[in-house]
């Protein structure tokens, strides 16, 4: 004999469902306004949003005379806003109004203009629309036999606090990070850009997220090709859902086949400051810490916010010593291989020697062994990374010393190609950017295997074909290596020292932006200090007592 519940079950299986789903009846009745019955439109309000338990519909009395309705979402609505700014002065009369004859010809007006204490109340009709706006926390008031309705502004959602980024630390700067809220993350960018130039422009994307998308730029200094381009892009994407602004990445790229990234992206406001007031474009998303900028050349992403915080030596200097981690992070284990397997004669003959007697026992070629040591790092970064902060710190510590001094002994691994490896490792951590340093990282692995087959040879025509891919490589127009490919002079002050800022006036000359002059004082007035001027001549005449 069959349970009730098995019966049930195969009677709920055998369901085929003919309800239209809520998605599809809005898209057939998208240019549809609402009825002016209060009944009607609440019925038809909860047939589309009816099955969530936090869909409210709230019917009053307006001045104790117009029936009406508010409809919100409960757990996402601004509850306190709600009753104090809305309901409280529209059951109750106001002070000033008593005595005064509302028709309801003149209700609406009233409503907008004297009763309702709130900011951001827009008037609307359409049916999609007003839907849409209780899906992003807004509250909308209905009055029987009205045709329209108010769409209020009392979206409230929980946030963290503003904190010290977490993947761009810096030693000299600002300590304040963007975090998900996007309107946050708006207000750090005003902050900085207290501009009436200072451009920010929302759409849309998503098909079932409706993420906000936020465009900023500074007027006259980002290009107009350029912010169509961008426009363009974003209006072009057509997902379900976008639920960070990695996902608007791989969609503006212009090779989504390059290890390299074409794209910045930046969790700190300063930087990205910056690169707006250099005439690039930011990009943001509601629910994202992160931001996009637009375009980008290779050299940004071994330059930090704090090269230009910094007095210039030490920028210059630290930035010099940032190249060479990059360029040791890349080629370093493939030249040990090559000179191990291919061209041991150009070692010295101690250091040949010592070599030679730290591989002996070592079963596998050089090429296996720096590949084998090169993986282990690469899974034990990716396991101290996935780990919760008090377990990571000391897994890496632990297995770093754990298992090279283990593969040592073992015979596995020589002690000098854990030593390399190392280095190696140190100097992908040096690049500031993650996504840079992730494509080296990449490249290393094709670049040793060439290594231990055709020895320098193949390190050569590794390298040069990485270099002849980058300058291939574009982001929306701008060649990927400038200003050293297409050489400007201008450019170079910013490439592998940091100039003085006097010495870089103009705006990067690749961007073309309209006006491309950012210091206004000629590099002499701003690079000394005249003595007369720093009111030395005042010092001394006190000292001699005659001033």
């Amino acid at each position: 004999m069959k349970s009730r519940f098995q019966l049930s079950r195969k009677k709920w299986e055998n369901i085929k469902y003919t309800q239209q789903l809520p998605h599809d009846q809005l898209e057939a009745q998208k240019d549809e306004v609402i009825d002016k019955s209060l009944q009607v439109n609440s019925n038809w309000f909860k047939q589309i949003l009816g099955d969530n338990d936090d869909f409210v519909t709230r019917k009053f009395m307006i001045f104790g005379s117009y029936p009406a309705a508010l409809f919100y979402l409960s757990d996402f609505a601004d509850q306190q806003s709600l009753n104090q700014d809305i309901l409280k002065p529209l059951m109750s009369v106001p002070t000033h109004l008593l005595g005064r004859n509302i028709d309801r010809d003149t209700l609406q007006d009233t409503l907008m203009n004297e009763v309702l204490y709130h900011s951001k109340v827009v008037i609307n009709n359409k049916k999609v629309e007003l839907v849409q706006s209780i899906l992003q926390g807004e509250t909308i008031i209905i009055i029987d036999g009205d045709q329209k309705a108010f769409q209020i502004g009392t979206r409230k959602v929980e946030k963290r606090a503003i904190n010290q980024p977490e993947t761009e630390q810096v030693i000299l700067g600002p300590r304040e990070g963007f975090i998900e809220t996007l309107s946050t993350n708006i207000s750090l960018l005003r902050y900085r850009l207290q501009t009436p130039d200072f451009i920010v422009k929302t759409l849309n994307v998503g098909e079932m997220t409706k993420s906000k998308v936020a465009i900023c730029f500074v007027r006259g200094l980002a290009g107009e090709e350029l912010i169509k381009e961008v426009e363009y892009r974003l209006s072009k994407i057509d997902i379900d859902g976008i639920l960070d602004v990695g996902y608007i990445e791989q969609f503006i790229e212009d090779n989504h086949m390059s290890p390299f990234p074409q794209v910045q992206s930046t969790e700190r406001p300063d930087k990205t400051v910056g690169g707006i007031l250099e005439g690039r474009v930011a990009i943001m998303v509601d629910g994202s810490p992160f931001a996009l900028l637009v375009p980008v050349v290779f050299n940004q992403f071994y330059q930090t916010a704090e090269d230009y915080s910094s007095r210039y030596l030490m920028g210059s200097f630290v930035r010099i010593a940032r190249i060479l981690a990059l360029v040791f992070s890349l080629i370093f284990p493939s030249i040990y291989v090559s000179f191990i397997s291919f061209n041991p004669e150009l070692l010295p003959t101690e250091f040949a020697v010592a070599v030679a007697g730290g591989r002996a026992g070592v079963p596998f070629p050089a090429v296996i062994e720096v590949l084998l040591i090169e993986v282990a790092m690469e899974v034990l970064r990716e396991a101290t990374v996935r780990l919760p902060k008090q377990v990571g710190g000391a897994l890496s510590i632990v297995g770093v010393l754990v298992i090279g001094q283990a593969a040592v002994e073992a015979g596995i691994a020589s002690p000098i190609t854990v030593v390399v490896i190392a280095m190696t490792t140190i100097g992908s951590f040096a690049t500031p950017a993650y996504s840079a340093a992730f494509a080296l990282r990449m490249l290393r692995f094709p670049i040793v295997i060439l290594a231990g087959v055709f020895g320098l040879y193949g390190v050569v025509v590794g390298v040069i074909l990485i270099f002849n891919h980058m300058l291939s490589l574009k982001s929306f127009g701008v060649p990927y290596m400038s200003p050293v490919s297409p050489f400007n002079i201008e450019g170079m002050k910013d490439v592998v020292i940091r100039g003085p800022l006097w010495w870089m006036p103009k705006r990067p000359a690749f961007l073309h932006t309209k006006n491309d002059i950012r210091v206004r004082k000629n590099s002499k007035q701003n690079s000394t200090t005249d003595s007369e001027k720093a009111g030395n001549h005042r010092r001394k005449g006190d000292e001699d007592g005659t001033s």
